[in-house]
């Protein structure tokens, strides 16, 4: 059983169907599948779509380019965690948040505009628009404003490890949801994940005062909540991909409802003037902005290329490392990283790579 890799926000890692292709249609027309119709575009609508849309990818001729798509997408996702950590600490999770997801909104509609030729998923059935809103309400405007808020109060190593609980969560969801069934080795992976972040949250540490002191219960049951609101909200997106199996157009509705979420949060608590004045503060938009790009940007499209060029498992196990990516960083900023956190973390993304390389399906 495939699963997301650990601390993903706003990711997909479902490899694209392979769909009976005319010969020749796809040497002439760049353009994917509909997903409805299992057919290429005809040559006349290849040539309505701007030139820039009508040249064919090249081919990818690099020794191990899956696995350092990978590791690229691991890398931006501490990027993202990082900025989003500082931003969140300038003018609060919430405006970090709707920010984001609306940079987000921009950036995917460019790149749908550049791979599918049109901007918006206007093409999507309403039975994958019912299934891809509610996976972005729950995973966007719910997981995401617990994992943010989390940054703030545990900081991007703790959260990010914490949220290494999102395939073993994913894995029981799907199991209760799905009927999927996990192998022996995944279950050791499930216990060795778990158990790994639970040793580390668990541990009294000098914090940077030299005080002994716990991780933040509040931090703790937020981090949690963010891992549980992606764990379901990825369940539900797998649902609605098997009507709609384009990733990046699917993500673009999740975008879409988890910013249509927070808009509604904003309303109901009355947050707007702070909005304005968060949107004003050029530091945190900067910051907001790299997180944008590195997150559902390119960390997204590297995600996807990693697990066209190489097997599922190998690309989800080299882009679940986020928590040891984080290790040294934490030191060169002064945290106090003990021997416990960094054998704990090794352990919770030894499980997940378990959990990923485990299934039998491949």
């Amino acid at each position: 059983m495939s699963r997301p890799p650990a601390g993903v926000n706003d990711n997909f890692l479902y490899s694209l169907p392979t769909l009976q292709q005319p010969a020749q249609s796809s040497e002439s027309c760049p353009l994917p599948p509909s997903p409805r119709e299992g057919c290429l575009p005809t040559e006349g609508e290849c040539a309505s779509l701007p030139r820039f849309a009508q040249r064919r990818p090249k081919a990818v001729n690099l020794p191990h380019a899956g696995e350092l798509a990978a590791l690229g997408t691991a890398v931006c996702w501490t990027v993202t965690s990082l900025s989003f950590e500082a931003a969140g600490r300038r003018i609060g999770s919430l405006t970090v948040n709707l920010v984001r997801l609306l940079w987000a909104v921009g950036l995917l509609a460019g790149l749908n505009l550049v791979l599918r030729g049109h901007a918006w998923p206007t093409d999507a059935p309403p039975e994958a628009w019912k299934w891809l809103v509610i996976s972005g309400l729950i995973g966007f405007a719910f997981g995401d404003l617990c994992l943010f808020r989390a940054f703030v109060d545990l900081g991007a190593r703790m959260s990010m490890l914490i949220m290494a609980l999102v395939p073993p969560m994913t894995a029981l969801v799907g199991m209760a949801a799905l009927g999927e069934r996990l192998s022996p080795v995944e279950w050791l992976g499930l216990v060795l994940t778990v158990g790994g972040v639970a040793w580390v949250v668990r541990e009294r540490a000098p914090d940077a005062s030299g005080r002994m002191s716990s991780p933040s219960l509040r931090g703790i049951l937020l981090a949690l909540g963010g891992a549980a609101g992606q764990a379901v909200g990825l369940v539900f997106s797998k649902i609605g991909m098997r009507e709609y199996p384009d990733p990046f157009a699917a993500n673009q509705i999740r975008v879409i409802a988890g910013s249509i979420g927070f808009a509604l949060v904003f309303t109901a608590m009355r947050r707007w003037p702070r909005f304005v004045a968060g949107f004003r503060n050029g530091r945190a938009q900067a910051q907001t902005l790299v997180g944008a790009i590195f997150g559902p940007f390119a960390g997204v499209s590297l995600s996807l290329l990693a697990v066209r060029l190489t097997e599922a498992g190998i690309a989800a196990t080299l882009m679940s490392i986020v928590p040891i990516l984080l290790l040294p960083i934490a030191r060169l900023r002064g945290e106090v990283v003990t021997r416990r956190a960094t054998i704990g973390a090794i352990a919770a993304v030894v499980g997940c790579a378990l959990l990923f390389l485990g299934d039998p399906r491949g």
